[in-house]
């Protein structure tokens, strides 16, 4: 099952069964009333019910959020992280996002 951390911080267990330790984890930080966040968070979501990755939702006004807005410095939201790394700012580049993970499932 993919498990999925929303903005409140409570888990949740949607979808298909996967490797935790084996299926990327891709963070969004998001801020209210956001709309290319609430974008990336349907996409997102939705990958994470087929069981392609895990997905990390942060509260850009959280403490952990905050640490990544220090390290990343976005120049706009929704900050997306791959397995702890930048991916994105912004409107979510989906092709960019199948890129990265077909690079990752292949090594």
């Amino acid at each position: 099952m993919v498990v999925v951390n929303t903005t409140n911080n409570t888990w949740a267990r949607v979808g298909h069964q996967t490797d935790r330790a084996a299926s990327p984890m891709v963070t969004l930080v998001t801020a209210e009333a956001c709309h290319l966040c609430e974008d990336a968070h349907t996409e997102l979501l939705n990958r994470a019910t087929q069981g392609q990755l895990l997905l990390d939702q942060v509260d850009a006004e959280s403490p952990q959020g905050q640490k990544f807005l220090h390290q990343h410095r976005p120049a706009m939201f929704p900050l997306v992280l791959l397995d702890g790394a930048f991916l994105s700012a912004g409107r979510l580049p989906r092709r960019k996002l199948d890129r990265a993970l077909a690079a990752r499932k292949a090594s």
